[in-house]
């Protein structure tokens, strides 16, 4: 029973608070670029303006642009359920494991991609091709970083891993370093962050996200744009579950649950701050670097991985 408490609370707690961090991290933002911000709950206004509004399709769009919004959608809401953010008592623990997880991100950017050719329009190709570009470099490296993880618990299971990492003694482990700078590049390029994209802009020639969703509107671009919040929501969490497991409830420890809520919100809090920051000290870079970019976290992933194998640090 106190599974299931745990995990309905886990994706209700992602519902409510994903549009809430990304108004974190826009507000930071604009604090440090001196300038007067959107205000923390503009993503629920927004959110709130799109789904009155009529959604308007294209003459030629197929199903699967009618689908693809719901089908994004339901990815990310999986796999915020499954990521332990709160207890390591999950329903579906079973499943939460970490080829599952980038399973999920896989398939909901095949579908976002599908649905922005599939109206035909320039910018939705070139959106696509640009998207699968950089899951096709980026989904190699977070995989790497989750297996460094799992090796040092002898599991793939995301709870299994949580559950060791929380309870190691607190050492620098050099594997893990190396580890959270591929994890760090990664989450940048896989939630259209600056310096691989830029999500305050609209420009044709760098816009990576905002082209794949121009032919969205109404409920359909809402759902759209609350999953991208989701997303970014469920790597943040994955980065604090893989790095800073501390405050996550145990499966033997039903008490702590109380306090794991206000140490999730500090967390993601300070990690929102952190991520402003990190944007604000970087410049977009030409999208023929990021193959460089993200090649970088690769290989550093790699390192994390064999480190771990022969040294056992």
């Amino acid at each position: 029973m106190l599974g299931a408490i745990s995990q309905v609370l886990e994706i209700m707690l992602a519902l409510a608070l994903a549009p809430l961090l990304l108004g974190w991290v826009n507000q930071w933002r604009a604090w440090l670029q001196n300038r007067s911000g959107p205000g923390i709950l503009q993503p629920y206004r927004q959110l709130n303006k799109l789904f009155l509004k009529d959604a308007v399709v294209a003459e030629h769009a197929s199903p699967l642009f009618r689908v693809a919004p719901y089908v994004v959608f339901g990815c990310m809401t999986l796999a915020c359920g499954i990521i332990p953010t709160l207890s390591t008592d999950l329903p579906l623990s079973p499943a939460a494991d970490a080829i599952a997880l980038v399973g999920l991100f896989a398939l909901a950017r095949v579908f976002i991609s599908l649905a922005a050719m599939d109206v035909g329009t320039a910018f939705g190709s070139l959106g696509a091709r640009r998207e699968m570009l950089i899951g096709f470099l980026a989904e190699p490296a977070l995989l790497m970083v989750l297996f460094t993880a799992a090796l040092i618990s002898h599991s793939t299971s995301l709870t299994t891993i949580v559950d060791t990492l929380a309870h190691r003694e607190l050492a620098i482990y050099p594997s893990l370093a190396f580890a959270g700078v591929a994890f760090t590049i990664v989450s940048l390029a896989e939630n259209a962050r600056v310096p691989v994209d830029n999500p305050a802009t609209h420009l044709e020639l760098t816009m990576i996200h905002e082209a794949l969703i121009l032919e969205y509107s109404g409920r359909h671009l809402a759902l759209i744009e609350w999953a991208a919040a989701l997303k970014l929501f469920a790597y943040s969490c994955a980065g604090l579950a893989l790095f800073f497991p501390w405050g996550v409830a145990q499966a033997d420890a039903p008490l702590s649950l109380l306090l794991a809520t206000p140490i999730l919100v500090a967390k993601l809090a300070a990690g929102g701050v952190a991520l402003a920051v990190l944007e604000t000290l970087s410049a977009k870079m030409r999208i023929f670097r990021v193959p460089e970019f993200l090649a970088t976290a690769f290989l550093l992933a790699v390192i994390a991985m064999l480190v771990r194998i022969f040294l056992g640090a």
